[in-house]
């Protein structure tokens, strides 16, 4: 006798998380060489591949970081990019997020071979990251490689570099910055947190 399976799912509620999300020249190229300058004129430290033992693997990272924080000359910044991720999270993510605690991650990647190896955005020394923020700060006619790519299956996701342009996706998708091999890349990263996920 032949009997019928069947499903045991039965969903309260679709998954609407998106992979990532853009948007457009959020800063024009004038703002994208304010923040590089502000970025540049702090002091730049070697990015390390964890804040709770932190080291400097070459392997894994290779960049320089200096961090930039809410005051007069940075608060365009802050607006700009915390208006644009509560708009696109409220559309493509739908995540409990109460702030960005962390600072703004200004990050220099030179030529040869400054790179950031795959990894999530996971931290124990802070609030839940939800969300991570990449802002493009270079123009692309003036590097080669430095391509930030997401991973979520065989194929390697891309990202758009247009200058001025953010991408926002969920802190537990694993991500690169490929090697660069000509000039330099700058970005601002950053990371919006909130209640542990449940």
């Amino acid at each position: 006798m032949n009997k019928k399976i069947q499903s045991s799912v039965w969903a309260f509620q679709l998954d609407k998380v998106n992979l990532f999300a853009y948007w457009d020249r959020l800063f024009t190229p004038e703002e994208c060489a304010q923040i590089v300058k502000i970025g540049k004129k702090l002091s730049l430290e070697k990015g390390k591949v964890s804040s709770t033992k932190p080291k400097e693997d070459y392997k894994i990272r290779k960049s320089k970081i200096s961090w930039i924080y809410p005051e007069k000359e940075t608060r365009f910044i802050y607006e700009k990019i915390s208006k644009t991720v509560l708009n696109l999270n409220e559309r493509f993510f739908g995540f409990d997020v109460t702030s960005m605690s962390e600072g703004f991650q200004f990050t220099n990647y030179k030529a040869p071979g400054s790179h950031y190896d795959k990894h999530v955005d996971r931290s124990q020394d802070c609030l839940p990251r939800k969300l991570s923020v990449s802002v493009q700060l270079t123009d692309p006619s003036k590097y080669s490689g430095g391509d930030l790519i997401l991973h979520d299956g065989p194929e390697p996701i891309v990202m758009r570099k247009q200058i001025g342009d953010l991408v926002v996706f969920p802190s537990f998708v694993l991500h690169e910055v490929t090697p660069v091999t000509k000039g330099e890349r700058n970005s601002l990263v950053c990371w919006v947190t909130g209640p542990s996920f449940k």
